[in-house]
């Protein structure tokens, strides 16, 4: 199918997207496009207009500062993957990257235009709740931080607002007192065959402040998994305790089941996933 039409705007910068945004307020960001363009071909989504941010230069790169890993919204998977400082920091973030689609949608799919858009089967909202990411949201009156764990508010639904734009994602790196290395985490998921999103998936960090985990795939959108943290809160982690503490991990009743996997095997597979998660960072 072919598109509605629409206009095409293209920003140089941050402040000129911002000022496109407030021109055309039902106009929707243009990054990698993965999710946006199938579907507007679908005529699932008709902006009346698009507003190109790949190129703007205050959303890309990727820097520490100080115990924080500051990326760029509209930095792509593949810049992300291939980090020499990523891998340093946090060398299992790329080994989670390299599970999301194929080489053509990590080559132009962004980490900001994931989570904006909180797909329910997405990969890096669960690995970003689980590293306790703060969230730069920008708008004409100024920027703020959002804490992860009110970021994502239901299916396709967000803490940013009308007329603000994503920027950047801040992932701390441990406390002044713990060494960058402290951060430990997996991301385990079972792909759909045929989409490779995420029939579930788990991601676990394991961090000065201790355990965060959380789900992907089987909710309305990204959660904590609290029975997970609090059952190994103080605990060691061993093939014993991390046996016990993925028993029952969530209620059926909370996931969503389709035809093809009911909420009962969503349910079976995080505990199995999660053991596996759990299993991979203590070796």
């Amino acid at each position: 199918m072919y598109t509605a039409e629409f206009t095409y705007h293209k920003a140089s910068s941050l402040q000129e997207a911002l000022q496109m945004l407030q021109q055309n307020p039902e106009a929707k960001l243009l990054a990698g496009g993965h999710s946006l363009i199938p579907a507007m071909k679908l005529r699932l989504a008709t902006p009346p207009a698009l507003i190109d941010i790949s190129r703007v230069p205050e959303l890309k790169g990727i820097r520490r500062e100080g115990n924080t890993l500051v990326i760029g919204a509209a930095t792509t998977y593949y810049e992300m993957e291939t980090s020499e400082l990523v891998r340093q920091s946090i060398p299992a973030l790329p080994e989670a990257i390299e599970q999301i689609g194929d080489p053509m949608v990590r080559n132009k799919g962004t980490i900001g235009g994931s989570l904006a858009h909180a797909d329910p089967a997405a990969d890096l909202p669960a690995v970003v709740l689980a590293l306790d990411a703060r969230l730069k949201i920008q708008g004409t009156g100024g920027a703020r931080l959002v804490d992860v764990d009110s970021f994502f508010q239901g299916m396709f639904t967000t803490a940013v607002g009308v007329g603000e734009i994503l920027t950047e994602i801040h992932i701390p790196l441990g406390s002044a007192h713990a060494p960058t290395q402290a951060v430990r985490m997996a991301y385990e998921k079972f792909p759909h065959p045929a989409s490779r999103y995420a029939v579930v998936g788990v991601a676990v960090a394991i961090g000065p402040n201790g355990v965060r985990a959380a789900l992907t795939g089987a909710g309305e959108h990204a959660m904590r998994l609290s029975k997970l943290e609090q059952a190994l809160a103080g605990q060691p982690l061993n093939a014993q305790s991390i046996e016990a503490a993925c028993q029952n991990l969530v209620d059926a009743g909370e996931l969503m089941g389709d035809h093809n996997f009911s909420a009962e095997y969503r349910a079976h597979l995080v505990n199995v996933l999660a053991k596996r998660a759990l299993m991979r960072i203590a070796a």
